[in-house]
């Protein structure tokens, strides 16, 4: 149904954000939204690794 973004639809995307947000705001959109991505991917990596040592100490019993 849905592709991959494309850079077409990257740069449309890119242009829509700086007609909203404006030049000055983009750049801290731009990190709020990488800090974002990266909390999500440490607390990803957490519950998955908490998982692992759960599911390891069930065997273990």
């Amino acid at each position: 149904m849905l592709g991959r973004i494309g850079t077409t639809e990257l740069l449309l995307i890119l242009g829509i954000a700086l007609l909203i947000f404006g030049p000055s705001k983009l750049p801290k959109l731009g990190k709020a939204i990488g800090q974002t991505i990266g909390n999500f991917k440490k607390s990803s990596a957490a519950a998955e690794n908490g998982e692992a040592k759960q599911s390891s100490k069930n065997q273990e019993q």
